[in-house]
């Protein structure tokens, strides 16, 4: 059993190798001690604790709550699976002290995880998080660590089951106007991917008045043998039914329920990248609302085109919804998005919440008379100039892994026949190429990968980046 290192996302492991009942005890009472230090009101405001759709999910979330309560802690247990956009808004809704959830997003069937928030909804920065993780790390090599039955817990009140999906819902209506939805009206089809957010995006659409046909809503801990990841790859099927149907859309989420995936009414592949900036447009332009823009380092400039043809100004962070959440909760940004299917919007949450990302892709297109995203997308890249992203993973040998990096300490001058004009170290090694066009490098802090992104206003420019990274890199 590995120790517990929390990445961008969370701490995740491979179920009874990592992810152990061990070390999520371990990991428990160390959330508990960071409440306890918060004071006797922070032990009552307590913890909000949800769980996804993966094998023995909800067993770990409930040892979660009687390792809690052991510590006169309060948890609110979720009663059934909830995708994390929910935990985080029941979080602010109660006013509580902090909010796990056991999920493993879009990882493979065989991996969990656990997302620590803290009182504000977000995902928890690094300052609170390393501090966890080391106290939980001491902790896997001690005695077991106490917990408390459910039923004893439950009668002292340290433990309370709920359901935060009706106040969820309610909520949703302030932020997406199912009016302009209602009157087109749509055909979709949605794919939670064997996911948490089953019952969310269908019930919306259909008391919208949409006709909506639903793909693997029901649990499957191993997601039909696939990560419940919304890319191209994963929604054949749902770009094969979206055609089928005559569909004006199709939209999907990843396993719990953060990110998003579209597909356009010809059943092709919407890039999230391209949707962030057709969102943007929409609040501010259809919707009136006002603020700055948030996005990070990897996430597309088809942002900042749009934003500066708004007047709106841009703020970059690097690469993890939680640095993107910690500027949306301070105010002042409509709109956080990052190149993954991660968005988040003012008056929400500080977290990206795909089955709100699906609703807007729902009302973007009834709003401009069932119109298809590329169409939009078209005419926005019309106005702005145009956008394409690629990202490639490179799992390498450790040798070329360090290579790249000491190559990078001191980038080219000029890539694929273009001058360097800036290099941005802000979450890896960007180079902003002479014509507009970029490339990132990004090492894995826990395995030999690299991730590569790049951006540029043709396919053949891109394609070109792509190869001249890979000679970067020595392949």
């Amino acid at each position: 059993m590995g120790l517990i290192k929390f990445g961008t996302s969370g701490w995740r492991g491979i179920i009874a190798e990592d992810f152990t009942f061990t070390a999520v005890r371990a990991l428990s009472q160390a959330i508990g001690e960071y409440v306890w230090a918060q004071g006797s009101d922070a032990r009552e405001r307590g913890v909000v604790i949800g769980c996804d759709t993966r094998f023995l999910s909800e067993a770990f979330g409930a040892q979660v709550a009687r390792v809690l309560a052991a510590q006169g802690v309060k948890a609110f247990l979720c009663e059934r699976d909830t995708p994390t956009p929910v935990a985080a808004f029941e979080i602010l809704r109660r006013r509580a002290a902090a909010g796990v959830v056991v999920a493993g997003g879009h990882t493979p069937p065989e991996c969990n995880g656990i997302k620590f928030s803290t009182a504000g909804g977000g995902s928890a920065l690094p300052e609170d998080t390393q501090r966890i993780e080391e106290r939980a790390n001491t902790l896997l090599g001690g005695p077991r660590v106490a917990e408390i039955p459910s039923s004893e817990a439950e009668a002292r009140g340290l433990i309370e089951r709920i359901n935060p999906r009706d106040a969820y819902l309610d909520h949703l209506q302030s932020l997406v106007n199912l009016e302009t939805i209602r009157e087109a009206p749509l055909k979709v089809v949605i794919d939670p991917l064997y996911g948490c957010a089953q019952g969310y995006l269908d019930t919306v659409l259909r008391n919208a008045g949409c006709d909506v046909r639903v793909l693997h809503n029901w649990r499957d801990p191993n997601f039909g043998g696939l990560a419940p990841e919304p890319s191209e790859a994963r929604l054949q099927e749902l770009a094969f039914q979206v055609v089928d149907a005559s569909a004006h859309l199709g939209l999907a989420t990843d396993g719990d329920g953060d990110r998003f995936g579209l597909v356009d009414a010809d059943g092709t592949f919407v890039e999230p990248n391209s949707f962030l900036g057709l969102v943007l447009r929409h609040l501010v332009t259809v919707r009136g609302w006002t603020g700055d823009v948030g996005r990070s380092v990897a996430t597309t400039h088809l942002l900042d085109a749009v934003a500066r043809r708004l007047g709106l100004r841009i703020h970059e962070t690097p690469v993890g919804f939680r640095h993107l959440g910690e500027r949306m909760a301070k105010g002042g940004l409509v709109m956080g998005g990052e190149e993954s299917g991660g968005l988040a919007v003012t008056g929400h949450i500080p977290e990206r919440d795909s089955i709100l990302a699906c609703l807007l892709a729902a009302e973007v297109i009834a709003s401009r008379g069932r119109a298809r995203l590329h169409a939009l997308l078209q005419e926005l890249y019309a106005d702005v100039g145009t956008f394409l992203t690629k990202r490639v993973d490179y799992h390498l040998p450790q040798g070329v892994v360090d290579a790249l990096q000491e190559r990078l300490r001191q980038p080219p001058g000029s890539v694929a026949g273009l001058a360097v004009i800036d290099v941005n170290r802000l979450d890896g090694v960007k180079m902003i190429l002479e014509d507009g066009s970029w490339l990132l490098f990004r090492l894995s802090a826990t395995e030999p990968m690299v991730r590569l992104y790049v951006e540029a206003a043709t396919q053949g420019q891109l394609m070109r980046l792509v190869t001249a990274g890979e000679a970067l890199i020595g392949r």
